[in-house]
């Protein structure tokens, strides 16, 4: 309705337009909340790379500081010599001839095969890791867009709950708007008993001594807090120096 359009600001601040691609304030309190719940997440992710890349380094320090090669050697000689040049030193000394023996042994060994062997995770395998979580932080972050369809599913299929709905809205606008003055001359009230700061007071002098530099020390509306532009209205009391946008005049 014409009577109610085009929204004050301080009205415009509790509703959600769904054409507008940003992030809205009453979307922004439950995004925050999905992201809060991620947090979780995100710390057992630490503490899991965290905890893999501590192991990694002591079963690396093992592997580097623990290694054994030993290193074996051996020699055997078996001589038996039998003397004479008798019938029975021939046959012995070709009897016992035969147990002549040389042996000689080398042997090399180590633990290799006992000691670990660990293998480092890349910067790739890193990011697979997280990447899942950052696809959750973005669905996040996307969701408040398919969440604006539900009024428009919702009135598609209950037209009369969506007109019962609309007119509950437009009546409780319109009781708003109507304890807007008395709320909002109420708060300039006292803001006006207040005492002035002395920011506040020192450019309120520089605006008066200088008037070129209006431009660069602008005021804000007493209301909504928008920033001075030619459409601004002073209050006519010369001893206030309350300034309104249009809206709020």
């Amino acid at each position: 309705k014409q009577t109610l359009l085009p929204l004050l600001k301080e009205e415009t601040s509790s509703f959600i337009f769904p054409c507008k691609p940003v992030v809205q304030r009453p979307e922004l309190q439950y995004m925050v909340m999905e992201l809060l719940r991620c947090i979780p997440f995100l710390l057992f992710l630490l503490f899991v790379c965290g905890l893999d890349h501590f192991l990694y380094s002591i079963l690396s320090i093992i592997q580097h500081h623990s290694f054994i090669e030993y290193s074996y050697q051996t020699s055997h000689h078996l001589s038996v010599n039998v003397m004479g040049t008798s019938l029975m030193a021939q046959l012995l000394r070709s009897t016992i001839g035969a147990l002549n023996t040389s042996f000689e042994s080398e042997m090399e060994t180590s633990n290799r095969a006992c000691l670990p062997q660990p293998t480092g995770m890349t910067r790739q395998q890193y990011l697979y890791t997280c990447l899942p979580l950052g696809a959750l932080a973005l669905l996040c972050l996307a969701q408040v867009y398919p969440f604006r369809l539900r009024r428009a599913i919702a009135a598609f299929y209950f037209p009369k709950r969506e007109k019962t709905r609309v007119l509950f809205l437009y009546n409780k606008l319109l009781r708003q708007r109507k304890n807007f003055l008395h709320l909002q001359r109420g708060r300039v009230a006292r803001q006006a008993r207040q005492p002035p700061e002395l920011g506040t007071v020192l450019l309120r002098w520089c605006r008066r001594r200088w008037p070129w530099m209006r431009r660069c020390l602008r005021q804000k509306c007493t209301l909504c807090g928008t920033p001075e532009t030619p459409e601004h209205q002073p209050c006519p009391n010369p001893d206030c120096f309350a300034l309104y946008c249009e809206s709020c005049w």
